[in-house]
């Protein structure tokens, strides 16, 4: 199983692979390779790209993407702000989805001119207080489930920016729980800030962010002007949740 989500995950890191540059990538061993990557293509996680004698990520990933979005429920309106967000900043924009202390980034609107953040990948989740997702995530937890994360062990410093001082980051949550904003300057990428800003329910629990990322020069003389433009996509996109928008 470990081995046939390495192979997965090696295509999609790519587009499309060789057997040979999955064995390079995955150490495994280029046999095993082929192995596994008929047993994926014959339940439809691979297709074989014969002309080219190489793999790439199939249908039956799809069919899970889609579903994976109807149950986290992403209304058109909500995925059409964020868009909107991205056209007007000219920044990545984002939409993640908060279950408890996890969150998911769940649509991305980029170009070319403004790309989204790399890697969303390795260690985007595992340190939530180096991202502005995970920041506002943090911020929207119990005071003990709070403190529970700042005593578990120490932090990880991803960039020299990034705030891993217990005492430091705690007063910035609370910051954040107040505002409802998370700012986070070349924490978790050199050269790169982003801001996200919460999506709440009714009952005040955290349903999700929308965010934006950018280098640094692109939000000078206009942070107020960004934050301003993050905060209204937050509070349209929590519109569209409560009023239950599930068209998609």
């Amino acid at each position: 199983m470990a081995r046939a989500l390495a192979v997965l995950e090696a295509v999609a890191a790519h587009g499309s692979s060789t057997a040979r540059g999955i064995a390079e990538v995955t150490s495994i061993p280029l046999p095993t390779v082929y192995r596994i990557a008929q047993e994926l293509i014959r339940s439809e996680y691979l297709v074989h790209l014969r002309s080219e004698k190489r793999f790439a990520l199939g249908y039956q990933l799809h069919r899970l993407a889609v579903g994976l979005h109807e149950d986290l429920g992403i209304p058109r309106t909500v995925r059409e702000e964020v868009h909107a967000m991205h056209r007007d900043l000219g920044m990545a924009a984002y939409l993640a989805i908060h279950r408890g202390t996890d969150f998911v980034v769940v649509h991305v609107s980029d170009s070319p001119q403004a790309p989204r953040l790399s890697p969303l990948g390795f260690g985007f989740h595992e340190s939530p207080h180096a991202t502005a997702f995970g920041k506002a995530g943090l911020a929207s937890l119990a005071p003990e489930e709070r403190e529970a994360y700042l005593a578990d062990g120490p932090l990880r410093a991803h960039t020299d920016r990034t705030v891993v001082d217990p005492q430091l980051l705690r007063a910035q949550l609370e910051d954040i729980a107040e505002r409802g904003i998370a700012w986070e300057h070349q924490e978790f990428v050199p050269g790169t800030s982003c801001l996200a800003a919460t999506i709440k329910a009714d009952d005040g629990m955290l349903v999700g962010t929308v965010a934006v990322s950018a280098p640094v020069a692109a939000y000078e003389g206009r942070m107020r002007h960004v934050e301003d433009r993050v905060r209204a996509c937050a509070s349209r996109a929590g519109r569209a949740y409560r009023w239950g928008a599930q068209a998609h």
